[in-house]
């Protein structure tokens, strides 16, 4: 069966479209599809995956665990080798999360520079 539509973004909300950008840039190793001044900034993976960084005035980062600011959806990324991508995303200015479920798993939370959630997940 067909959907209906075919995925095009995912929007993150954020303070500073630019900043954001330029973090998941490197992080996945994507190039800036278009701008919109300060308010907006796409990125395009292969297969023309894309991410969105609106911003968004008196922008309050979610709260992860709990529900005064929900996270509402995070990311999962998928490296090769976790020592590293951990060191590489942390000189980018993530931030490791104190509350970590997936260590028996070996997975780990992040925060990016807007305070999204995101893990970083062991290829198979």
């Amino acid at each position: 069966m067909s959907g209906v539509a075919r995925m095009r973004t995912v929007v993150l909300d954020c303070p500073e479209p630019k900043a954001l950008a330029a973090f998941y840039a490197e992080v996945l190793g994507w190039k800036i599809a278009y701008e919109e001044g300060d308010e907006w900034v796409t990125l395009a993976g292969a297969d023309q995956v894309r991410v969105g960084f609106q911003r968004v005035p008196d922008y309050r980062p979610p709260q992860w665990p709990g529900s005064e600011h929900p996270q509402q959806f995070h990311l999962d990324l998928t490296v090769d080798d976790m020592a590293e991508a951990e060191k590489r995303v942390l000189a980018l200015g993530a931030v490791r999360h104190e509350h970590q479920p997936g260590e028996d798993e070996n997975w780990t939370v992040f925060l990016d520079p807007a305070g999204h959630p995101f893990c970083l997940i062991p290829s198979d």
